[in-house]
């Protein structure tokens, strides 16, 4: 038989959400077609069903039916920030949550906040107002969608700057909102939604037919999507059977040529079309290291941008494009591959062959999705003429000149025919050490020396002797072979050995980690280690009583500005990364990433560089390595301190186990005596002595017996033998216990003889009723009335103890209930503090609640006892 169980993602997802508001986004083709108007009209039937909706932010645009929805609602003031010559008007988000509605409505989810706000983008301002638990209304269209942005621009001309995650519209409820592109053509012309002087421009160039067409058709899918891949988690989540097809893999090749962004955009609507998992994937050669600073910035965008997007980053080293991708795919077994081609010339495929041709022809079962990219620009000579090593270029001449003065010394020793031999050396030598390119030079300039000064005629690049030709054919060909030979071997001894240098460094770090056993020290060698591998300043923050701290730093003393500390908390609170070259407070000179772990995040670390980016691209896949390494450290070092903890605790309360069982050995008897002495003694010669000692006798047999018990509790020895019990029968044995207690008091018994039985534990409810009647004996005036009272109700049965004393101080009844528990500013006293933990122990043992409560009626406390309904109608099952 199959087991249906619900995705224990889904429901992660599920639990997330929980505590935060919901997201509701109105979604259009275009401006105009009625997103604002439709998120006010929803905000008004939500305030007449009776919930407090808030304006925080529309834009009306000037249209009459839209201001006259807005006039029905409160409206906050917004923020004004200056911007040069010019005064913006922003949300307030402070005000926002000092309000607290349970709905806001916030137009234009993709705008882009003034300077000086707390985040850079309106999204994230919503998305902190929904982790303070407030719905949210919000509209946007679908040009604004970050991963269709390459789509929309395609065929519009226009290119919109502001663009929303995906993910923010994955995690919320998407209601489309649709016209048709005739009618809102026809708003335009009427002038509803921009003024005649730009309705007209743009009926020319955005609003055509054709667009909006597209737009809508675009609009329609996304929707389709956002509602499939809801239905999906819930039905996941619900664990409803049904056979589901394995989910596809998705591999994007990320290269320095330009349109690197296109590919990542087309990877990420091609996962989310196919629901998979997608990698963005960059194979690093030889070549990758003399890049120009130009073609390392697009890979580290596109890389950041698939961070984005939700894609998984990898980087792997080979000694081509080609192997490095082939590997890479058949160990993660993927079934799909992203992959750019942009316009290269025959002669450059003839030297480097076409990685896509390479590839569709040697890889089996993977599907290639080739993209269509940007031609290559004209060369950029600066950097070529940059990049070309002159100094080991003129080295590698000065060996060949020096070559060919020994061979002129060594002629008339040797003879000519092996002095060709002799230029082998230099040209190895070149390629060993100094690279494939002073090597084909010094290839060159060694058979033009060979040619002028050793063949006839000399003096002169003439080849007189045909087998003069041929040998000197024969030696280019060999130096130019034994060159790239050399070379290749360097290049991939070069990779080998950086490839070894990050997991020697990864090894090294967790090595010193391991051999710390303390916070400080660790914290310590997180920030050493990373800033001596990645030269950077780090800084490892961690919170105490309630307050980010600095524990460690390299170098040390850190300085941290009120700006770094509030992105520091945020990265703390919200698990996110924070601060410069971020999507949160990126005013602040560091970057702070979380050190995140199942037991929630420990630790903040803090990086920087001199105004520069501080983890370059190609470093921040050994960057997460370390960082996941420093944060199992920290969990490491707080697991051992809570075991050590426990294991202190532990110690103690066998201890106290043991002393009690010890004491509650040797005193039973002779206090069982001394009571009974004492009763017996007040029974004989009733006087003040002999009282007073009868009753300190029992209260002391009292507090041993409430000892005893609560190690009982604190053992985990007590046992429920559950029965169907009377209450006035329990009530009445507890009474009869209690008569000297009560002889002052008037007991007032209101419990309905047509309460049913339910079921508990005969011995641990006498305790219960003893404890909570001689508490009220204890704290009730001479005179008052006791009152006990049993009701039924529609969830259960309850059964109360009401006194007359001074009550319970509001805000501390829940304290009575723990162990040893004096509340501050009540009168009560007396006793060992157990009694009322006593009560709550056996209670919860029998799977009933006990809650205190101060009377309604008159001056007084009220505890009470709470029996579920399934403890009277369908039996008890111990907890």
């Amino acid at each position: 038989m199959t087991s249906h169980r619900p995705s224990p993602e889904a429901l992660l997802r599920a639990a997330r959400r929980e505590g935060r508001g919901r997201l509701k986004i109105l979604l259009g083709a275009a401006p105009g077609v009625g997103k604002t108007y439709e998120m006010l009209r929803e905000g008004a039937e939500l305030a007449k069903a009776g919930r407090d909706v808030v304006i925080g932010l529309v834009e009306t645009h000037g249209r009459a039916d839209t201001e006259a929805l807005v006039t029905s609602l409160e409206v906050l003031p917004r923020r004004t920030v200056a911007h040069g010559p010019h005064t913006l008007d922003e949300l307030d988000i402070d005000a926002l949550l000092d309000r607290a509605p349970e709905v806001a409505l916030v137009d234009e989810l993709a705008h882009s906040n003034g300077p000086g706000s707390r985040h850079p983008k309106r999204w994230q301002d919503i998305e902190e107002l929904r982790d303070a638990g407030i719905d949210v209304l919000t509209t946007v269209n679908i040009q604004h969608v970050e991963s269709l942005n390459d789509v929309v621009a395609g065929f519009t001309q226009v290119r919109v700057r502001e663009t929303v995650p995906d993910a923010v519209l994955d995690d919320a409820d998407i209601e489309l909102v649709d016209l048709p592109p005739d009618e809102l053509i026809e708003r335009l012309k009427a002038g509803k939604i921009y003024i005649p002087e730009e309705a007209s421009r743009a009926l020319g160039h955005f609003f055509s037919k054709s667009n909006l067409s597209a737009l809508r058709e675009l609009a329609l899918r996304r929707a389709a999507q956002a509602v499939d891949r809801q239905m999906l988690d819930h039905v996941r989540s619900i664990g409803v059977g049904g056979q589901w097809a394995a989910s596809e893999r998705i591999v994007v090749a990320i290269g320095d040529q330009p349109g690197a962004e296109t590919l990542v955009r087309t990877a990420k609507r091609l996962a989310d079309a196919l629901d998979a998992p997608w990698t963005a994937l960059v194979v690093e050669t030889p070549r990758s290291a003399a890049l120009p600073g130009a073609a390392r910035d697009r890979v580290a965008a596109a890389l950041k941008l698939a961070a984005t997007l939700g894609a998984s980053i990898a980087t792997v080293p080979a000694t081509d494009v080609t192997s490095g991708l082939s590997g890479y795919l058949r160990e993660a077994r993927a079934t799909m591959l992203v992959i750019g081609k942009t316009s290269r010339s025959w002669w450059f495929e003839l030297r480097h062959r076409s990685v896509v041709g390479d590839l569709v022809r040697d890889l089996d079962g993977i599907t290639v999705h080739v993209v269509p990219a940007m031609a290559e620009g004209p060369a950029d000579l600066s950097g070529v003429a940059s990049a070309w090593p002159w100094r080991a270029t003129g080295i590698a001449v000065a060996m060949v000149a020096v070559t060919t003065a020994l061979a002129v010394l060594m002629v008339p020793l040797v003879g000519v025919n092996s002095v060709d031999l002799l230029y082998l050396v230099p040209v190895i030598t070149a390629a060993t050490l100094l690279g494939l390119r002073p090597s084909l030079v010094a290839s060159a300039v060694a058979a033009l020396a060979y040619n002028f000064f050793f063949l006839p005629p000399l003096y002169t690049f003439t080849i007189a002797d045909p087998q003069n030709l041929v040998t000197l054919l024969v030696l280019t060909g060999v130096a130019i072979f034994a060159s790239q030979l050399a070379g290749r071997l360097k290049r991939e001894a070069n990779i080998g050995a950086r490839a070894a240098q990050e997991n020697a460094a990864i090894a090294a770090f967790g090595q010193r980690l391991a051999a710390t056993s303390d916070e400080a020290g660790t914290a310590q060698a997180v920030c050493d280690e990373i800033g001596r591998l990645l030269t950077v300043q780090t800084v490892l923050l961690a919170s105490h009583n309630g307050q980010l701290l600095a524990i460690a730093a390299s170098p040390p003393d850190p300085a941290l500005g009120p700006i770094d500390l509030a992105a520091a908390q945020w990265a703390f609170d919200r698990g996110e990364p924070a601060g410069t070259d971020t999507s949160t407070l990126t005013s602040s000179e560091w970057q702070f990433h979380p050190l995140a772990t199942a037991l929630g995040v420990l630790a903040i670390l803090g990086v920087a560089r001199d105004h520069r980016e501080p983890i370059p691209g190609d470093r921040r896949l050994l960057f997460s390595t370390l960082v996941g390494q420093a944060a199992l450290a920290q969990e490491r070092i707080r697991l051992e301190a809570d075991a050590r903890e426990l294991d202190n605790l532990r110690q103690r309360d066998e201890l106290r186990v043991t002393l009690l069982a010890s004491i509650g050995h040797d005193l039973k008897t002779p206090l069982t005596s001394v009571v009974a002495a004492a009763e017996a003694l007040a029974a004989d010669s009733p006087s003040p002595i002999a009282a007073t000692l009868k009753a300190q006798a029992r209260r002391l047999r009292r507090v041993f017996d409430d000892l005893v018990e609560m190690t009982r509790l604190d053992s985990g020895s007590v046992s429920v033998k559950a029965e169907a019990t009377d209450l006035v029968d329990a009530i009445g044995g507890a009474v009869h216990d209690l008569k000297a207690e009560l002889l002052h008091h008037r007991l007032v018994l209101d419990v309905p003889p047509s309460l049913p039985l339910v079921e508990a534990d005969p011995r641990l409810l006498h305790h219960i009723l003893i404890n909570l009647i001689g508490n009220a004996a204890k704290f009730a005036p001479e005179g008052s009335a006791i009152t006990i009272e049993g009701r039924r109700t529609s969830n259960g049965l309850t059964l109360s103890v009401l006194d007359a004393g001074p009550g319970l101080p509001a805000g501390q009844e829940a304290m009575l209930f723990d162990r040893f528990a004096r509340v501050e500013g009540d009168d009560r006293s007396g006793g060992t503090g157990l009694g009322l933990a006593i009560v709550k122990g056996f209670a919860s043992a029998m799977g009933l609640s006990a809650t205190a409560a101060n009377r309604n009626d008159a001056a007084g406390a009220r505890f009470t006892i709470t029996w579920p309904e399934a403890a009277i109608r369908r039996g008890f099952a111990p907890a």
